[in-house]
């Protein structure tokens, strides 16, 4: 399936659904039994069935019981695990990100947020900004202010109260994912805002340096033509046996691939960079060296 990719519009859905969906499929294959004849016996429309399996919608206990009955599953521990991947569904329906809709919305950014949030690791790769999950508030101001040239000052604040709620629910708590990055060292000798934004921005990739599940590598500038030049990217791993999935991000949309020569491919170039970064302890004393050299 390499090459599967939805734009933004058509996000996957949350690491529960798309679990629920596998398997539901996997037990009418297992019942011998066709969507036109499954609908028929629970007396659901058949499309609806399909919207289900595909991850496109999600359902409920009473529907899911009733299809489970349909297939034969006798299993009290099965049916329990399937009706838990529904309650999960339906809690993450609810994110703490809903109330941010409003500048949500416009470019489906809620569908990668769903994502994130059930992802148990995340790779990196970013040539011209600090990643969004390890930026300073004024930095994030800064960024998306000068990205998004549709936007008011007042519409750029919860963009930037989403980044910040994005860091303390991913990189803290006590579930936090595990984050790797790989910053081009060119991304930190652009100024973005004032120096001192500059200089709090660096301090905090110094600071970040302590956390065990959080890891940043600089690509030194010396290490020429690298693969990385095609663009950024993102790689999440889900728990098992959720696929994991690239992230690509467009001006107006993004692209998720899940095909896993794609994976694969993306998975081979970030370790590529990682060999040619710097180490985690030189990447640390490579900014403190920026850090040094800022005009004060």
């Amino acid at each position: 399936m390499s090459g599967m990719a939805w734009k933004r519009g058509m996000a996957p859905q949350s690491v529960y659904r798309r679990q629920l969906a596998k398997r539901l499929g996997e037990l009418r294959d297992e019942a011998g039994l066709t969507l036109a004849e499954v609908a028929a016996r629970i007396e659901v429309h058949q499309g609806t069935l399909s919207r289900l399996e595909n991850g496109d919608r999600g359902t409920t206990p009473v529907m899911v019981n009733s299809m489970l009955d349909c297939y034969g599953v006798q299993d009290p521990a099965l049916r329990e695990d399937i009706l838990d991947l529904v309650r999960a569904d339906r809690a993450q329906s609810k994110p703490w990100w809903r109330k941010y809709s409003t500048v949500l919305s416009p470019t489906r950014y809620d569908g990668y947020l769903a994502l994130e949030a059930s992802a148990v690791s995340m790779r990196s790769y970013q040539p011209m900004l600090v990643p969004g999950l390890l930026q300073t508030e004024e930095y994030a101001a800064a960024v998306i202010g000068g990205m998004r040239l549709d936007l008011t000052s007042r519409q750029v604040k919860p963009l930037v109260d989403v980044r910040m709620k994005r860091q303390a629910e991913r990189l803290g708590g006590d579930s936090p994912v595990r984050f790797w990055a790989i910053i081009d060292e060119s991304a930190l000798s652009r100024q973005i805002g004032s120096p001192a934004i500059m200089r709090d921005q660096l301090q905090k990739l110094v600071d970040l340096h302590e956390l065990p599940h959080v890891t940043v590598q600089l690509l030194p500038l010396a290490c020429g033509a690298h693969p990385g030049f095609y663009g950024p990217f993102v790689l999440m791993s889900f728990p098992e046996p959720n696929p994991d999935l690239v992230w690509l991000e467009l001006r107006k949309n993004s692209v998720y691939l899940e095909g896993q020569g794609d994976v694969d491919g993306y998975a081979d170039v970030f370790d590529h960079l990682r060999a040619l970064a710097l180490s985690p302890s030189d990447t640390r004393a490579r900014i403190e060296q920026i850090i040094r050299e800022l005009p004060q």
